[in-house]
């Protein structure tokens, strides 16, 4: 009896036939972010979107912001747990948008793998769907690309790119900031994505494995350090719509930490210090640091530290601000004030990220208690 003739695809190690299966088990959680704006559905060569809602804008500009999830993903495929990483992807792409004043519109992913796994790809894309209907973001296409003899079998890589709209003279950003500004913290729900170098340094070294019980957190470690990223996109939305005109600029606390990020979005000649003792670091901040035999203002170019957000709102709005977060479920609080003009003596973190904005440093000792 003749052999059956070979695929020759297969035999490289690319499985075609799995790839259609992952298609087939993420279908639905990708068509739940859709909505009547969305053509086409889903496994087309092109995403389509429906733009005559932008006929509403008198001048509507385009955002678009792209970005990846960082090394967390090595601890998720360490534990073999799959399906929160789309909701750090989500944040970190979606919530970009936001920080101009942008509702976002639609969103497309991309996973490189070195084996396509067919459920291990649902789950990774049912995360992102969840959070995209979470931001109100509508899904419209992606692929997934099996990459061997590139990535290991149980490798991969995510990354996204979104587009979101918004009018002309609602930008938000530095040349709205005022002196006496207030600057409100949002708090993060943990580590977010930033900093997971360090984390896995501090962790390997420690001998620690990521199954192991971490008491600290009632948890195993990998669970505790996979703690998605939390969704700001649609409480910032509504807070600038609730303040009108209140909010003047929005930082997004990721890579660089926060004196960084909040120097982006404040305008040249301008300061701020962020009071330490305003808030407590969540504990896996403290247990890494102490873990590791530093302090957390080492670390403040690296991690978030427990603010996730950063809001630069006028004075008489503040307190409006913090308490319409509060009743969104994000913990919020004032960190400091804008100034500008001569401003005090010291070492300050001045624009960042090819931004040569204000000056941000923290002051002060951090709190004991939880915030």
């Amino acid at each position: 009896m003749a052999a059956s003739p070979t695929n020759p695809y297969s035999e490289a190690g690319v499985d075609t036939a799995a790839g259609d299966l992952a298609v087939e088990l993420m279908k639905s959680s990708v068509r739940a972010t859709h909505g009547p704006e969305v053509l086409g559905g889903v496994g087309g060569f092109a995403g389509l979107f429906d733009a005559s809602a932008l006929r509403d804008f008198r001048r509507p500009l385009l955002a678009t912001s792209t970005d990846g999830v960082g090394t967390k993903v090595a601890i998720a495929q360490a534990i073999d747990k799959h399906d929160t990483i789309g909701q750090d992807l989500v944040g970190m792409v979606v919530d970009d948008i936001v920080v101009v004043g942008a509702k976002p519109l639609f969103m497309t992913d991309y996973i490189a793998c070195g084996k396509v796994v067919p459920e291990r790809i649902a789950d990774i894309v049912r995360g992102i769907a969840e959070a995209c209907a979470a931001t109100g973001t509508a899904l419209v296409g992606g692929e997934t690309a099996e990459h061997p003899g590139l990535l290991g079998p149980r490798d991969y890589d995510v990354a996204g790119a979104a587009t979101g709209v918004v009018e002309a003279d609602a930008i938000l950003g530095a040349d709205r900031v005022r002196d006496g500004d207030a600057v409100i913290a949002v708090a993060s729900s943990g580590l977010h994505s930033n900093g997971y170098s360090l984390v896995r340094h501090i962790v390997t070294r420690a001998g620690i494995g990521y199954g192991d019980n971490a008491a600290d957190f009632g948890t195993t470690w990998g669970e505790a350090l996979l703690e998605p990223t939390r969704l700001y996109t649609l409480p910032l939305l509504r807070l600038i719509e609730q303040l009108g005109g209140g909010v003047h600029a929005l930082s997004h606390v990721t890579g660089g930490g926060i004196a960084a990020n909040l120097a982006r979005v404040l305008p040249q000649g301008s300061w701020a210090e962020v009071d330490r003792s305003s808030w407590s670091p969540s504990p896996v901040f403290r247990v890494l640091s102490d873990i590791a035999g530093s302090t957390l203002e080492s670390a403040e170019g690296t991690w978030n530290l427990g603010i996730g957000f950063l809001g630069v709102v006028a004075a008489d709005k503040k307190d409006a601000a913090i308490a319409a977060l509060n009743a969104e479920g994000m913990p919020s609080w004032q960190v400091g004030t804008v100034g500008f003009g001569a401003r005090p003596a010291g070492e300050f973190e001045q624009g960042a990220k090819g931004v040569d904005g204000g000056a941000v440093r923290l002051v002060g000792a951090y709190a004991d208690g939880a915030k």
